[in-house]
């Protein structure tokens, strides 16, 4: 099967979709899916941009209204994972997950799906220390601080995830803490020096991200947030820094073709996604939700790590890998296949070859939007059998108050999610298809009606038909 993975989307879909388009006509082949991590922006009118952290002169519409309204429909099947500049209200009312617009799937705050047989798990937002412990308490309206702890991750979503029995590819926002070191850290810090204080300090990227990728060990993690393409190979039961990645002397200077941006980070986070690791916050609880060293180790030998960056001219966002599914005809190695040639001039010449929606010729709105079910054929997409058992395992513990009640032990939830899944398999089923329980539908409206404040909170359909299926009550 080959995937297209994206770094950081920030509303540019049009231009994501096109370069996909390119790519197929030019390599001559098909992409089956598009994953992208984080940063997505799905605003559908300009009282979702008043839910999104960024200053006001990066509020803007972007492209994302025309596939939730219908004027344009998603060629490729397309999953996603929430970062931290997002319309935040709406990812909220698909808490567990959904469809954000015809072909365009959202794993929800914590998720796992399957498609033809390949098991993609994600987390969204980014780690802060001081909202990990805390519940999902944010509002509508927010305020200048709930407008960014929403998109913050929580220990209860990263202990469900750590239930899981591992999957073939994990998404983040946020990078796993020192998987810097696992890769040429030389070049990362010729081309990003102002990270050199962060990682010598051990302060980049997010200790819970470590955890689970040491606890779940997938066989691929993509990665966005930080601006910057960057592989490295994670072995697992090695050591935790790699010697082939020593630090740049001290002395080395700016790489001079370094495009300066100015919107990494917009609020009180640094560029390059910093936290507190001191030892006092959280690191007793997460090394608790490790396996013991007499258990088995499950999962890959090692993980493959790519981080890409944001869909910008001139820079590495996208990149197609091949990886085997079991509804394969013919089996194929696991490895990448082409990365996007963004500095390719020729993509302007393909245009008379473009589908409607590239070419910036309204597609006709005569017709309703087409249902979420619209799937290539040969596509599988269905829910994992043992996520909802997670899911409806941990329900009760799922706060929407500052309080975050705790959690039980990691023994207690091992025997609770096998009682459920047990309930799962037989009032739920096993391979279970997502557009079978859950359909897209429009909450809010489309950007002509709607006026620049917070909107009113939504009550999305799709998540009540999700917890209805699982017999657990909508808390949203």
């Amino acid at each position: 099967m080959k995937i297209a993975v994206e770094g950081c989307c920030h509303g540019e879909l049009d231009a994501t979709y096109k370069q996909i388009t390119y790519l197929q006509m030019k390599d001559n082949y098909n992409i089956d899916l598009l994953l992208i991590n984080g940063d997505f922006q799905a605003i559908r009118n300009n009282a979702d941009l008043a839910c999104m952290a960024v200053p006001d002169k990066y509020r803007r519409l972007g492209g994302f209204y025309k596939y939730y309204t219908g004027e344009k429909v998603a060629p490729v099947l397309t999953i996603i994972i929430g970062g931290n500049h997002e319309a935040s209200n709406y990812l909220w009312e698909l808490y567990h997950g959904g469809w954000l617009a015809p072909n365009i799937y959202y794993l929800g705050c914590a998720g796992v799906v399957n498609l033809n047989g390949i098991r993609i798990a994600g987390i969204s937002g980014i780690y802060n220390y001081h909202s990990y412990s805390l519940g999902h308490f944010e509002k509508l309206p927010y305020d200048k601080s709930t407008l960014r702890s929403i998109y913050h991750v929580r220990h209860y979503d990263v202990f469900r995830i750590l239930q899981l029995s591992p999957p073939d590819i994990f998404l983040s926002h946020d990078w796993p803490k020192s998987i810097e070191h696992h890769g040429d850290l030389a070049s990362l810090l010729s081309q990003k020096p102002f990270f050199r204080p962060d990682v010598e300090s051990g302060k980049l990227g997010s200790p819970p991200l470590a955890t689970i990728l040491e606890k779940l060990r997938p066989k691929w993690w993509f990665s966005a947030h930080l601006h910057v393409k960057y592989e490295a190979t994670y072995r697992h039961g090695g050591n935790t820094t790699s010697a082939e990645s020593p630090l740049l002397p001290r002395g080395a200077t700016k790489n001079p073709d370094e495009i300066t941006i100015d919107d990494d980070e917009f609020d009180d986070e640094q560029p390059s996604a910093l936290v507190d690791t001191s030892e006092n916050v959280t690191a007793p609880e997460l090394s608790s939700e490790l396996p013991s060293s007499s258990e088995e180790p499950a999962g890959s030998a090692e993980t493959k790590f790519l981080a890409l960056d944001k869909c910008l001219p001139k820079r590495q966002y996208l990149e197609v890998i091949d990886i085997p599914s079991p509804f394969d005809d013919t089996p194929v190695a696991s490895g990448p296949a082409t990365s996007a040639d963004i500095n390719d001039p020729s993509t302007s010449s393909l245009e008379s070859l473009l589908p409607t929606s590239f070419t910036g010729r309204q597609a006709k709105t005569s017709s309703p939007p087409p249902p979420s079910s619209a799937l290539d054929p040969k596509l599988h997409l269905t829910y994992d059998t043992e996520w909802l058992a997670i899911t409806r395992a941990l329900h009760p513990y799922l706060s929407l108050s500052r309080l975050q009640d705790p959690l039980p032990s990691m023994e207690e939830a091992r025997k609770m999610v096998q009682k459920e899944l047990e309930w799962i398999k037989e009032n739920v089923g096993e391979g279970k298809k997502i557009e079978n329980v859950q359909k897209f539908c429009m909450t809010a409206p489309g950007p002509k009606k709607v006026d620049g404040k917070q909107p009113i909170r939504y009550i999305n359909p799709q998540t009540i038909a999700f917890c209805s299926a699982l017999d657990i009550e909508n808390k949203l």
